[in-house]
Order: C-alpha cells, then sequence, then structure tokens
C-alpha cells in the first residue's frame, strides 16, 4: 500500500514538474528563477530573467513598441538598400539612354551628310550637264576656247558627259574634234587623265 502511495505521489511530482517545464516554455507562467538549477543540472542553459531595479517595473507596451520600432529599422535598412539599388539601375538606364542618343544623332548627322552629298553631286551633275549642252551647241573653236581656262577635272567631267549625251541620243560625239583643236599638251594631259581616272571621277 506505501508502495503503492509512493508511485502515486512520484507521478504526481512528475507531471507536475512537466506541466510547470511546459507551462514556462509557452511563457504562461515565468518559472526560470525556480528551473535554472534543473536545466543546469541537464546541461542546458537556463532561461534568465532579466534583472532589474527594485523601482523599475516590466512594461509590456515598451516592449511591444522596443520591438516595433526595431521592425521599422531593418525595413528602413531594407529600403534604403532597395532605393540604393533602384538609383543605381536608374543611373545605368540614363547612361544607356544617352549613349542611345548619342548614336542615333551621330547616325541622323551622316544620313544628312549623305544626303547633302548626294544633292550635291546631283546638282553637279546638273551643272555638268548643262554645260556640255551649251557647248555641244557651240562653234567647237568657241568651245575649245571657253574650256581652255577650265580645271581639267571639270574638262574630262564635260568631256565624259558630252560622250554620255552623244551615245544616249545616237548621235555622233564633238569629243575628239574638241581634242584635236587644243593645245596638243593640253590635249594629251587630258587623255591621259581619262584613261587613268574611273568614271565616277
Amino acid at each position: 500500500m506505501i508502495g503503492r502511495v509512493f508511485v502515486l505521489l512520484l507521478l504526481i511530482a512528475v507531471l507536475f514538474a512537466g506541466g510547470v517545464l511546459w507551462f514556462d516554455y509557452l511563457n504562461i507562467i515565468d518559472a526560470k528563477t525556480v528551473l535554472a538549477p534543473f536545466y543546469r543540472f541537464i546541461g542546458r542553459e537556463g532561461r534568465s530573467q532579466p534583472r532589474m531595479a527594485q523601482d523599475e517595473y516590466l512594461n509590456l507596451d515598451a516592449e511591444r513598441l522596443a520591438v516595433r520600432l526595431e521592425a521599422l529599422e531593418l525595413r528602413d535598412m531594407e529600403m534604403d538598400t532597395r532605393q540604393r539599388d533602384m538609383d543605381k539601375r536608374y543611373g545605368e538606364i540614363e547612361q544607356m539612354a544617352q549613349e542611345l542618343e548619342d548614336r542615333q544623332k551621330a547616325v541622323d548627322d551622316r544620313e544628312n551628310s549623305l544626303r547633302v552629298q548626294a544633292a550635291d553631286a546631283d546638282n553637279k551633275d546638273r551643272n555638268i550637264e548643262a554645260i556640255a549642252r551649251i557647248l555641244n551647241g557651240m562653234q567647237p573653236e568657241r568651245a575649245v576656247g571657253i574650256m581652255a581656262p577650265m580645271d581639267d577635272q571639270l574638262v574630262i567631267d564635260v568631256l565624259r558627259k558630252t560622250e554620255e549625251i552623244a551615245r544616249a541620243e545616237g548621235t555622233s560625239s564633238l569629243v575628239p574634234y574638241w581634242l584635236s583643236l587644243m593645245e596638243p599638251v593640253r590635249a594629251a594631259e587630258l587623255q591621259r587623265k581619262m584613261a587613268g581616272r574611273p568614271q565616277s571621277l
């Protein structure tokens, strides 16, 4: 009979200790000071109650506020990090946009330059054709006299345009006759340059 009573008392003590441990773990009761030796006995570090002054009391609102302030601080740090990343990305995008704008401007400038060159080439070609047609309508001696002070390249362009017009119209070209009326040295120099340069020059 005594043995049963002892076992029942031991079982009650075990259940009580287990309940105290469980309620302490759940923070329903505060048994830190009482259970600290038990935790050290089983080789674990017991939870310690923060020490407070005698006139100091535990303020749950202050604890909650401290936790919220810490969370807000962490959030502010995260927001600062994101803001720095966004600023860096924005700077990279602005740099890329500026590079694209510079490239587009260079392409536009080149396109405009090519258009101007093409327009100049068209104007030059029309002017040379006009000169060739005017010279074709003159007396050969007068036409040669007009070409005498001209630059060699301009004379070559006029002679080639004259031959081109003659081929297009199916008529005979006056170029051989004009060359025969020029000074032999100038005529030879013009023929050498015409033979040595492509038609585009």
